[in-house]
């Protein structure tokens, strides 16, 4: 076939599938609605701001002035290099918990199956000399690891250990790739004070600006962290990360800047660490816009070249979403959760095991962590194609968004006197709790679901004696300067919920749920599934039934099971006629209770019933309730 014959067939294609116009679109979608509202049922509400269109054209991105830029280029939305999508795979290690020798140890083997980012954890109470500074990084530091430092006690003797080291190895300054990760704002914002290195801002920002002058030898070492993954563990909402950790990075600018130092020697020493939820295409579009957004910021201070202009962003999976039943739901969500931020163009990535949040990381829970950084990078080859998520109409509008919202609430936050003005005065924590709460109330609502916790819970699952009862409890702050943030998980009051049933069974007999299934067989079933699925999120036994064929049949079982609670489950219509005369001969020795909201349920609460379960549910407050009858919680 020659070239000619191909552009033939080409425009003969094209001539059968011709050019629909949005018009065209909109209206037969309004046809197919038959009068359904529009914006209500198609117009989905992400909470951030701002509303998604159920579909996008190219002719959305044509007010987007940055698509247009290519991979490498200023504002880097494309990524800060032409070359690929690599990123480094990163773990912790606690060394304050295993200790030196130990650590190494970890270390070394972590390098061997597929880490090339290590943290190492050290505590401030904990003594780290030069000989253990050396102990630690034996057979573990070349030119191709980077090795990160979460140590704000010893920052400077860091660098200086650093220095000592590479010259007694006569290494160049300029191979070692590494971060301090020295951050006083981040450890004000959820303690409530400054580190016990920096009893005032004015000491916080001095010694911020000592330990970044005392880097300046060294080509790829960042002495600074903007710990932004806090807001995302505290409730906030994307936007609010994105903005009040821009806001955290800007403070450090400032600060540094009125010290002497210039946005050259700065901004390359700024890491920005954010968390990773679970909304997939947002939080790829949240990094792409915080590329944008600080490459113009840095730009306003007149740097030297655009290359000054690059933000560093370490992602670290979040903690906000993981749950402490069904843990291994959490594997499926931290993997969504490394694939946007791949897509998404982090420099590096830790994804944090699943058991993380009640129990120390074991060697089978941290390899699996590694291995799913792995299998999107070796397998699914996502290391290979750079920006993924360039060209996409839905993530290129979406990254516009998330950009336009949060340079709004930046600004509303610099205006306040910016990041550490603005958290003395309350702005930024009265901010995200508002977004925390309403989160809140949709998760006990579940119009939003946490598998296996708040929705489909795995009846049978028990705690495991081992773990620690107090897990769900928002950390304890210490008081200080200013209030902190509240970090906690959205599980955390159905956890509670469940655990307190687990703790009352130990001494007496487990609450048991009885399903009265009568009646129509359709209707009878998929009522008896949703009080299953409610009433499991407590706890408590089910007990369930093919249907009754009487009444005296259906109560006289329900009486013999001894249940504490039985559920009518029936259509409308048949509870009008058969669940007052269940609720008489069950009186006085179960509580009874009604799986929906039917039109008579009027007439049921004359007759006495007043326990409905339905899909408007306050789930939460309702299992709370039946807790306090069964002498549960007090």
């Amino acid at each position: 076939m020659t070239m000619d014959q191909s552009k033939d067939q080409i425009v003969k294609l094209m001539q059968e599938f011709p050019e629909i116009t949005t018009e065209q679109w909109e209206s037969t979608i309004n046809d197919d609605m038959k009068g359904a509202d529009y914006q209500k049922r198609l117009l989905w509400d992400t909470g951030e701001g701002f509303k998604v269109k159920p579909y996008y054209r190219a002719e959305d991105l044509k007010d987007i002035p940055f698509t247009s830029s290519l991979p490498g280029e200023f504002p880097f939305i494309r990524g800060n290099n032409n070359s690929g999508n690599q990123w480094l795979i990163s773990q912790e290690i606690d060394v304050s918990e295993l200790g030196i020798e130990q650590a190494n140890i970890k270390a070394s083997d972590m390098l061997k199956k597929g880490v090339d980012s290590l943290w190492f954890k050290i505590k401030a109470n904990m003594s780290f000399t030069y000989e253990e500074f050396q102990a630690l990084l034996k057979n573990v530091w070349t030119k191709d690891i980077q090795i990160n430092f979460i140590a704000y006690h010893h920052a400077l003797e860091i660098v200086a250990y650093w220095k000592q080291l590479l010259k007694s190895e006569e290494q160049s300054f300029n191979e070692l790739h590494a971060t301090l990760n020295f951050d006083p704002l981040g450890h004000l914002s959820i303690y409530g004070h400054f580190c016990g290195c920096c009893r005032s801002s004015v000491e916080a920002f001095d010694n911020a600006a000592r330990i970044t002058r005392e880097v300046q030898e060294f080509k790829n070492v960042r002495s600074l962290a903007v710990t932004a993954k806090h807001f995302g563990n505290a409730g906030s909402s994307i936007v609010q990360e994105l903005a009040f950790g821009l806001s955290m990075g800007v403070e450090y600018l400032s600060q540094l800047t009125q010290r002497g130092l210039s946005i050259n020697e700065v901004a390359p020493r700024i890491r920005f660490i954010f968390g990773i939820g679970s909304s997939y295409f947002l939080e790829i579009a949240k990094l792409r816009a915080a590329r944008l957004l600080w490459a113009n910021i840095v730009k306003a201070y007149n740097p030297d070249s655009d290359e000054i202009c690059k933000i560093d962003i370490h992602s670290v999976t979040s903690d906000w979403n993981k749950s402490l039943y069904d843990p291994y739901v959490n594997l499926l969500r931290s993997t969504t959760e490394s694939m946007s931020a791949i897509l998404g163009g982090a420099g590096s990535i830790e994804v944090k095991p699943f058991n993380s949040i009640y129990e120390s990381p074991t060697s089978f829970s941290e390899r699996i962590a590694r291995n799913q950084q792995l299998v999107l990078k070796e397998e699914a080859i996502l290391d290979k194609t750079i920006d993924p998520a360039a060209g996409s109409y839905y993530i290129e509008s979406l990254t516009a968004s998330i950009a336009s919202e949060a340079w709004k609430l930046f600004l509303k936050t610099e205006e306040k006197g910016g990041y550490y003005l603005a958290m003395k005065e309350g702005f930024i924590q009265s901010e995200i709790e508002a977004t925390a709460n309403k989160k809140d109330q949709a998760i006990a609502n579940r119009r939003e679901t946490i598998l296996g916790t708040n929705q489909y819970p795995n009846f049978t699952e028990r705690l495991s004696a081992n773990i620690d009862a107090n897990v769900y409890s928002p950390e304890t702050k210490l008081d200080g300067d200013v209030k902190p943030l509240k970090l906690y998980r959205a599980s955390n009051a159905f956890e509670e919920l469940r655990m307190l049933t687990e703790s009352y069974a130990v001494s007496n007999n487990r609450p048991k749920v009885f399903l009265f299934t009568f009646g129509n067989a359709a209707m009878r079933r998929a009522r008896a599934q949703f009080a299953s699925n409610f009433f499991a999120v407590a706890g408590f036994d089910l007990i369930d039934n093919n249907g009754f064929e009487s009444i005296e049949q259906g109560v006289n079982s329900a009486l013999k099971s001894e249940a504490a609670i039985v559920v009518i489950c029936s259509s409308d219509e048949d509870y009008a006629e058969m669940a007052i005369p269940v609720h008489q001969q069950l009186a006085g020795k179960t509580i009874t209770v009604i799986a929906g909201n039917p039109a008579c349920a009027a007439d049921l609460q004359s007759a006495g019933i007043h326990n409905f379960i339905h899909v408007r549910t306050n789930i939460l407050e309702s299992l709370r309730e039946y807790q306090i009858k069964l002498g549960i919680r007090k």
